[in-house]
């Protein structure tokens, strides 16, 4: 028997799957989020320092209700798979046999092998990364909006522009822990891990680990790639983000972020 990754986009539709929920909790709760801040902690002013807080409890809470799904997502698309031979008219020939066979066997597989526990291996990396990775980029783009004048405030370009550089740095300052995030996720998979248990203790044995090991360049390989798909994802989400708040008639608070910054 033959084992090998399977590198395709089965991991498309758990990706789906989880967007949606993650996307609405991250909008809704930072809004609540800020609001609590603002409401509880007046002396800390309006400006861009509660969206970093905000902004980083939100990632953290969508992060947590969805994981499972960012689980079966990866585990789809890294999927090791069986070469196993079969017989048919005397012609010997053979059939890769994917690991799983959907999002619900890879959640009901995970959950009966390791539990709750199972489903949320490689959290402890993936909520390292997005609370400094959520917290910066809201407060990218709301600095960046502040810089804005008033008449192209409700310019899509501008909302696009403010959010794909808020993607693009918090990418990169945040990517080596999304490297660490993936590994813990698959290491069950791999061949290594299958022969000798736990690669990673934790994330900063992961990041420590790889760089000795690989070089600190592997931490971030495919940093370029994923930049294709953050910034503007990343971009589009923000300026979805801001229109919806006009059509719904929101009362805009740039002015008030100005006056107490």
């Amino acid at each position: 028997m033959k084992v090998f990754l399977d590198f395709t986009s089965k991991g498309n539709g758990a990706s789906v799957v989880r967007i949606i929920p993650y996307a609405a909790l991250h909008f809704m709760t930072y809004e609540r989020y800020r609001g609590w801040i603002l409401d509880n902690y007046s002396f800390m002013g309006s400006g861009p320092i509660i969206d970093l807080l905000a902004g980083s409890a939100s990632g953290g809470t969508a992060v947590i209700c969805t994981y499972p799904l960012d689980l079966a997502r990866t585990k789809l698309a890294y999927q090791v798979t069986d070469t196993r031979t079969n017989f048919r008219s005397g012609i010997r020939s053979l059939y890769p046999q994917p690991a799983y066979n959907g999002i619900r066997d890879v959640l009901t597989s995970v959950y009966r092998e390791g539990g709750i526990r199972g489903l949320y291996r490689g959290v402890g990396p993936t909520l390292t990364g997005i609370l400094p990775y959520a917290g910066l980029k809201f407060y990218i783009y709301e600095v960046l909006k502040l810089h804005v004048p008033e008449e192209h405030q409700k310019s899509i370009a501008m909302h696009l522009s403010c959010g794909a550089v808020a993607g693009l740095f918090g990418q990169t300052f945040t990517y080596p822990l999304d490297v660490v995030r993936r590994q813990m996720q698959v290491e069950s998979l791999q061949c290594s891990t299958i022969q000798g248990g736990t690669r990673y203790r934790n994330t900063l044995d992961g990041l420590t680990t790889i760089a000795r090991n690989q070089g600190w360049r592997q931490l971030f390989a495919g940093l370029s790639i994923n930049y294709i798909k953050m910034v503007p994802s990343v971009a589009v989400g923000f300026a979805s983000y801001d229109m919806m708040k006009v059509w719904l008639r929101i009362p805009p608070r740039q002015k008030s972020q100005t006056v107490s910054s």
